[in-house]
């Protein structure tokens, strides 16, 4: 089964894509079968990052019924035969605000894609669309660079993911989902008061579903003038929303990834001795040993569950 990585961003503008489109590019390169999934829906544009300019066929025709399988709109991509893409949408106010069927369809049909790793490109912002796709993933990364505002923006995605996460922990499983579905947290400790206070083992399944959650950082455009203060953020998310903050790695702010943009090709593949696109290599080795780790984790669990070897 392929291990979902998830990439998004508090705001738009930060570089989430280009990060996306280089690190499943690297990860194919390193011998993995990826595949790219845009659902940065409203907004799509990795099939432009990676020279695609007119896929033959997007999301919108998954959405729309036009096809019925979600395998049936993979594409390949040029650059790498171990890479092939999900196109995004975007082109209708229908497809670009789907309803919530269509998206649990969307969800649902990740389970039958084949690959390696899925790398998943989710919308900027904090609408529901944006969080489920994000949590559906095995490995979540976060993608800033260190302009206050889009730090600031950082955390309040952070928080509401982890409050999101809580309180799906419980959806279609526990007696207190309907409860906990209907209510507007501000906080994960509210959501943990809450379910404290209507069951004792609704407390614990919180709690654990919180300690489970412990996104990455990827610090876009940084440079010695204009750092993030990680350790600082790390202590504020740990504080205020329970669980940990790692600092995957740091892409610094390099002309050349403009350059490469305008070419539509991935900065790793137009310019690989540049410091963007080392930084990206990088970055990717990274993610590879998470994904690693999880795959050992989800091999441990097979076997306390079915006994024996991994099924």
């Amino acid at each position: 089964m392929a291990t979902l990585i998830s990439i998004a961003s508090g705001k738009g503008g930060v570089g989430k894509s280009v990060v996306a489109t280089n690190v499943a590019l690297a990860l194919a390169k390193a011998g993995r079968r990826v595949l790219l999934a845009d659902l940065d829906v409203g907004g799509a544009d990795a099939h432009i990052l990676l020279g695609e300019l007119n896929p033959p066929v997007t999301l919108t025709d998954f959405l729309n019924k036009r096809v019925h399988r979600l395998t049936d709109v993979v594409i390949p991509i040029s650059l790498h035969p171990n890479l092939r893409l999900i196109a995004g949408t975007g082109e209708t106010l229908a497809t670009a605000n789907m309803a919530y069927a269509r998206k649990k369809r969307l969800i649902n049909q990740f389970q039958d894609l084949t690959a390696d790793v899925i790398v998943i490109d989710v919308g900027a912002g904090t609408n529901y669309h944006v969080l489920d796709f994000f949590l559906m993933a095995d490995v979540y990364v976060v993608v800033a660079n260190p302009e206050p505002t889009s730090v600031l923006d950082l955390y309040r995605f952070v928080k509401l993911a982890a409050i999101r996460r809580v309180v799906a922990s419980f959806l279609s499983r526990h007696p207190l989902s309907e409860t906990l579905s209907v209510r507007d947290f501000s906080s994960v400790e509210e959501v943990l008061d809450v379910t404290k206070g209507l069951d004792p083992d609704g407390h614990d399944i919180a709690a654990s579903a919180l300690r489970s959650f412990r996104p990455s950082l990827v610090v876009n455009r940084s440079s010695n003038r204009s750092r993030v203060n990680v350790l600082y953020l790390r202590k504020v998310l740990h504080e205020y929303v329970g669980g940990d903050l790692l600092l995957l790695g740091e892409i610094p702010d390099d002309p050349a990834v403009g350059l490469a943009v305008r070419k539509f090709l991935p900065i790793i593949e137009a310019d690989p001795e540049s410091p963007a696109a080392k930084a990206l290599v990088a970055l990717s080795t990274g993610l590879e040993r998470l994904v690693t780790e999880h795959s050992e984790r989800a091999n441990k669990t097979q076997e306390a569950v079915f006994g024996g070897a991994p099924v």
